[in-house]
């Protein structure tokens, strides 16, 4: 993959990195290596969910020999299908649901699924397809709970400001099949877990909120999580959780027995793969880490000092040089002036908007930030691009970035600017990307 003269276009440098991280990343590029032999006798059951189920379902159905039995079931986002496989669907069916609030056919299809692994032997395979929005796709609420009940939830969290495996640490417990439940279902059939991580740290129990992966944290945990954020829990949730009904399968447990889980894509991997491309044109690049977390618009800030240290001094690299690094951000959604409208946009947004107010027009920065999966929050954005002009074109529309970040309105400022970044579905999710270039 080539790249624009970073000097000249550096908007379009940066979105070709952005472009280089989401290739690396796309499940055709990388199941391959990880399938396994098909069972001699027994049948190969696919199960699984994510924003990249639909490409993952699509890439294995094409990978899997044709004469060895294929059947299965994944759930991913809504217009996450790929567009080959939407007109000629293949072996495995790909059911579309929402996220990231889950919805009435997410919980259907993730019943049917428990039905599909349900009275296994020994002698079959299942493979489980997970990628990150698994938490919300598969959403199968616990005894006694609604999905009114998961619904409420799941909003509360996503607005709280909790990280990600606090989020799905508290989802997992208050679910019929994450958490592990799923593999358990599966036994006595062997179970291989294709992963593509959208997490810090790549941890199998925390993406998707491991259906068939053991979970080492406990209801105690969950019900300590919602308590730190106030989360208010239906009554039926809070008993199932304060009396340990709610439990999930721990390591150790017999049913993980010869289990096998790979990890086919990384936020590191791609990451590594936009520096390579950026290497190429002379441009020095540099991975801070994969695994950022914290307030998007306080993340942001931090990235703009940095980057300033560069431009003026020099420190602690040298320009041209650009900055990249991933994780996965979170927002806190602030409560709203009277009669304004707020609540547009994700963490890429107001990364972009507290890195931009720091950087105060800052010559010869330019930064891109958008979410691998194509879609930043809920908008039909990835991200946004940041220059060294943002804040004067803003000026000249009585557009005051500060007013937009105070109500977590992100996306109405880089819109009213031109500078949204929107590439569409991806098919795929490593999470958080993000790139700095100094000159």
């Amino acid at each position: 993959m080539s790249s624009p003269d970073p000097h000249r276009e550096p908007r379009r440098f940066l979105r070709a990195l952005y472009d280089c991280a989401v290739q690396r990343a796309l499940p055709q590029h990388n199941l391959a290596a990880w399938l396994p032999a098909p069972p001699k006798r027994g049948r190969t059951v696919v199960v699984g969910a994510g924003k990249a189920g639909g490409a993952m379902a699509a890439a294995f159905d094409t990978l899997w020999p044709v004469d060895a039995p294929l059947s299965g079931l994944v759930i991913t986002r809504y217009d996450h299908v790929p567009p080959a496989y939407r007109a000629r669907p293949g072996r495995i069916e790909v059911v579309e649901a929402s996220h990231p609030v889950p919805d009435a056919a997410g919980r259907a299809a993730a019943a049917r699924i428990t039905e599909l692994v349900r009275g296994l032997t020994a002698d079959d395979l299942v493979v489980a397809l997970v990628s990150g929005g698994a938490s919300a796709l598969l959403s199968l609420p616990a005894a006694g709970l609604t999905l009114e009940d998961k619904q409420a939830v799941n909003k509360a969290l996503l607005q709280s400001g909790a990280a990600i495996d606090e989020m799905n640490c508290v989802r997992k417990h208050l679910s019929a099949i994450k958490g592990g439940r799923l593999a358990a279902m599966c036994a006595p059939a062997r179970v291989v877990t294709l992963l593509i991580s959208d997490v810090p740290g790549d941890e199998p129990a925390v993406i998707g909120s491991g259906p068939t992966v053991p979970d080492p944290t406990t209801c105690a945990d969950a019900l300590a999580i919602c308590r730190r954020y106030g989360i208010a829990l239906p009554a039926a949730a809070l008993a199932g959780l304060e009396g340990g009904v709610f439990e999930t399968p721990k390591p150790g447990t017999p049913a993980f027995a010869g289990h096998e889980v790979h990890m086919t894509a990384t936020p590191q991997q791609s990451l590594e793969a936009a520096a390579a491309l950026a290497r190429g044109t002379g441009i020095e690049a540099h991975v801070l880490s994969d695994e950022i977390e914290g307030e998007s618009r306080e993340v942001g800030k931090v990235h703009a000092a940095l980057a300033r240290a560069v431009a003026r001094r020099g420190v602690p690299f040298a320009k041209p040089c650009v900055l990249l690094s991933g994780g996965e951000t979170t927002v806190t959604v602030r409560p709203r002036a009277v009669g304004k409208a707020g609540g547009r946009g994700g963490r890429a947004g107001e990364f972009l908007l507290g890195c931009a107010i720091a950087l105060q027009g800052q010559a010869g920065v330019h930064v891109l930030a958008a979410d691998t999966d194509g879609i930043d929050g809920i908008e039909a954005n990835a991200g946004a691009i940041v220059a060294p002009d943002t804040l004067a074109r803003a000026a000249t529309q009585g557009l005051k970035a500060a007013e937009f970040l105070d109500r977590n309105d992100a996306y109405s400022f880089f819109a009213a600017l031109g500078d949204l970044v929107v590439p569409g579905p991806t098919f795929t999710n490593v999470n958080d990307f993000r790139a700095l270039l100094v000159l």
